[in-house]
């Protein structure tokens, strides 16, 4: 009996660091999409156009798919803990810079730093997560890691827009600057279970450039969560023109679509330890569903609503397998791999927010956005069968071993 305690005590203590990484991320979430809330506001405050301002949307994505694998490397002879740490610096210097923007070039300028910090520190932070866990444990570790961007479109943005709706722009990112404070201090008390596994191998964190199975894992995240981007990008013309809703009710439903984000998410981490690749690829194959479902719910309030939150459930439940999966392929350089991953998640982003605009720009309606997004996830499923078949074989399962302490502490 006492044995159990000292475990059960041991997860606890195990799960703070992560909550930990987890704030961190809440902070870096609501910095890369609270933007889009204020972004009238900040437009005429700057005296420019509203798709100028837009852009401080893709410079930012830009900057976390070409920055932050020259940051994972440079900090990469670094302890994983002090890694962080400088990392959350340069995220709160980079939001606090914003704030202090007098123009347009230099917000942009701010913007492009602060993402530096973004994908490095998510790469990072997904190996830390996994060490502190249990290998069959290790997706569900980076999925409560990732709780916190789950949490960030569901909390962080909406009260960051109100801030900055409320007391300026600026006010927005000196919000954001103070949760990144926050983060950086819940990091530091908990800096000595937070991942310290000392120097890394400069040379083998670039050798896994070399390596095939990587690249088809990073053209997964690509193609399998850049779909969703096809729609979600314009998701406010498609809630108000196809569904119906008043102006006044999208915020509620993107609510309700980032509580479906936080569900996936933890859902997904518990897939991908259980079934791996194949829980990947039944995943996409039910966003698949729910896309060409959504082409024909959107024009019924009720059923848009009720398909939105399910979207938003297993697009997330995507993202721990996709980390987990580079992560694994990579071996032992995973602090670049996994940064590079963060980095294909906004190239996918970008990507599918341009095949929507072409669509749209060449006359496609609305409710055809969900077939195109769903042509794209068809492409991760090709990859995913790929990497089934080409892939090499997971490391052994513990279960056995976990039974066997199961029967000796009973």
């Amino acid at each position: 009996m006492a044995l159990k305690l000292g475990l059960r005590s041991t997860r606890i203590i195990m799960s703070l660091p992560i909550l930990a990484l987890a704030l961190a991320t809440f902070a870096i979430g609501t910095t890369e999409f609270v933007i889009m809330g204020i972004l009238p506001d900040l437009a005429q405050a700057l005296s420019v156009s509203i798709p100028a301002a837009g852009l401080l949307v893709s410079g930012y994505a830009l900057g976390v798919a070409a920055g932050a694998p020259v940051l994972a490397l440079l900090t990469s002879r670094m302890p994983r803990k002090a890694a962080l740490l400088l990392l959350m610096g340069i995220f709160i210097g980079g939001n606090s810079l914003c704030a202090l923007a007098p123009d347009y070039t230099w917000l942009m300028a701010a913007r492009v730093i602060t993402s530096f910090a973004h994908g490095a520190f998510f790469g990072i932070g997904s190996v830390v997560a996994a060490s502190l866990v249990p290998h069959d444990k290790r997706a569900s570790a980076i999925a409560m890691m990732f709780t916190g961007l789950a949490l960030a479109n569901v909390l962080g943005v909406p009260l960051g827009t109100f801030i900055g709706q409320r007391h300026g722009w600026r006010a927005a990112f000196w919000a954001v600057s103070g949760a990144g404070i926050l983060a950086a201090a819940a990091l530091i008390l908990l800096g000595p279970a937070c991942g310290n596994g000392g120097a890394l191998n400069l040379r083998s964190e670039l050798g896994v450039l070399r390596l095939p199975r990587v690249w088809l894992a990073l053209a997964m995240t690509v193609t399998g969560f850049g779909g969703v981007f096809v729609v979600l990008t314009y998701i406010t013309p498609i809630l108000e023109e196809a569904s119906g809703f008043a102006p006044a009710s999208v915020t509620w439903l993107l609510v309700l679509f980032g509580t479906g984000l936080a569900v996936g998410n933890v859902a997904g981490g518990r897939l991908a330890d259980r079934g791996g690749l194949r829980a990947l690829l039944f995943v996409f194959l039910a966003l698949v569903g729910v896309m060409a479902l959504f082409t024909f719910t959107m024009h019924i309030p009720l059923a848009s609503a009720l398909t939105l939150f399910l979207w938003g459930v297993i697009a997330f439940a995507t993202v721990p397998g996709l980390q987990m999966q580079v992560m694994h392929e990579a071996a032992d350089a995973q602090n670049l791999a996994a940064t590079l991953n963060i980095g294909a998640f906004n190239i996918g982003n970008a990507l599918g927010a341009w095949i929507g605009g072409v669509a749209l720009t060449h006359g496609a309606r609305l409710d055809t956005l969900p077939w195109l997004a769903a042509l794209m996830t068809v492409a991760a499923i090709g990859l995913t069968a790929i990497a089934m078949r080409i892939g090499k074989p997971p490391p052994r399962p513990m279960m056995a071993l976990k039974r066997d302490a199961r029967a000796f502490l009973d």
